[in-house]
This record gives C-alpha cells, structure tokens and sequence, in this order.
C-alpha cells in the first residue's frame, strides 16, 4: 500500500469504528475543560473525571477559583498526582485569566501556552474541542500508534503532530485526533497489546515490531 492508501484507511476504518467520538474530560466550558485537561497529565481520563465534580462544585470559574489557597486546591487534586505543580498551575492561570482576560479563557494558542502547567499539547486540545479550531494534540497514545503503523518515525511527539498534520486532512484533525485515543485504548494498547485484534496494524503497521500477545 502507498502511504496515501494507508492514511484512507486508517481513516475510513476510525471513521466505521468512533463515527462520533465523544470528549472523553468531562467539563461546561472551556475554562473547566481547561483545568480537566491539566489535571489529566500523567492520570487517566477516567481518574480526573472522579475528581472535577468534587472541585468544580467548589469553584467552577477563576473568580471563585482563587478564593482557594494553591494548598486547598492541591488536597482536592490529589489523587489526579503531580498534585503540587498542578495545584500552582490551576491557581495562577485562573489568577491570570481574571486579571488580563477578564475571566474568559482566550482561543489562542499564544495566550494559552502563556498560562502556567499549560503546554502545547493542554491548548491544542483546549483549542480544538473547546473552540473548534484545528489541531492535533499529541498524546502517547497517538504517538505510539503513528509509529506502529509506520506513520511517524517516533521520535518526538513534536515530530509525529508535525506528520500527522501532513497526512491527514485538516478538516479531520479535531474527530480523528479522538478516534486514535478510543482505537489505541480498544485495540492497541501500550501493555497487553494483542496484535491479532489490531485491525489496522495488521494492514498497515511495522511489520519489524514484535508481536506480542496479551
């Protein structure tokens, strides 16, 4: 296969799999996805999402956010881990966004990436399901998988959003970015991974791998 059939296939088959991938943060608005995305470095979606109910029934917005101490916002977060940069980072990008943004969380990446505990890859997600702005956030799920099925050299994640804005068409990045997480989670783990059920490394992947079984 060409490198442009792998891509319509990976594509067509994500499509037939997650034709509607859902966010997988639970969140209102874009300033508590913002946090829940945060909090989700290092933790699983599924943890912060036990855990953002309990602070955002505290404070759901900057302004009631920086009522509380960067030490009552970490003993909530907790669980999450990384709870002391986490904690500093909710608290002064919350401060930030009531002293220059007038509470409103800006649809820039610029300004984003600006914010304390926000990376490139926390505001592309912010930026792509809160606003709907193109982007392919890079988690290691989606790294991992653009190496195994040859479409990155897996290098950096840096690297491997640069290919994959290349080879899939922009109109897709914000679904397809999604559909990756939910496929890597489904059928291609990082731990466990049973190669026989991987439906698309098995048509498109590095065959020099090895395969394991779970």
């Amino acid at each position: 296969m060409t490198k442009k059939e792998k891509v319509a296939f990976v594509v067509e088959t994500l499509e037939r799999l997650y034709p509607n991938p859902p966010i997988p943060l639970d969140h209102k608005d874009p300033y508590t996805l913002l946090i829940a995305v945060l909090l989700s470095a290092q933790s699983t979606d599924a943890r912060v999402n036990t855990i953002t109910p309990k602070l955002f029934a505290l404070a759901d917005n900057p302004y009631d956010m920086i009522k509380f101490s960067v030490a009552e916002i970490r003993e909530i977060i907790k669980p999450v881990g990384l709870s002391p940069m986490k904690s500093k980072g909710i608290y002064g990008l919350s401060k930030m966004l009531v002293e220059q943004y007038n509470g409103v969380v800006p649809a820039s990446f610029e300004a984003l990436e600006s914010f304390p505990a926000v990376g490139h890859k926390t505001a592309s997600v912010v930026m792509s399901q809160a606003f709907g702005v193109p982007a392919f956030p890079v988690d290691t799920h989606i790294h991992r998988l653009m190496y195994r099925w040859g479409l990155s050299n897996g290098k950096s994640v840096v690297q491997t959003e640069r290919d994959a804005k290349r080879l899939f068409d922009k109109v897709l990045w914000n679904t397809l970015h999604l559909q990756i997480i939910y496929y890597a989670r489904e059928y291609s783990p990082a731990r466990g991974w049973d190669v026989t059920k991987d439906i698309i490394f098995n048509t498109i992947g590095r065959k020099s791998l090895k395969q394991k079984k779970s």
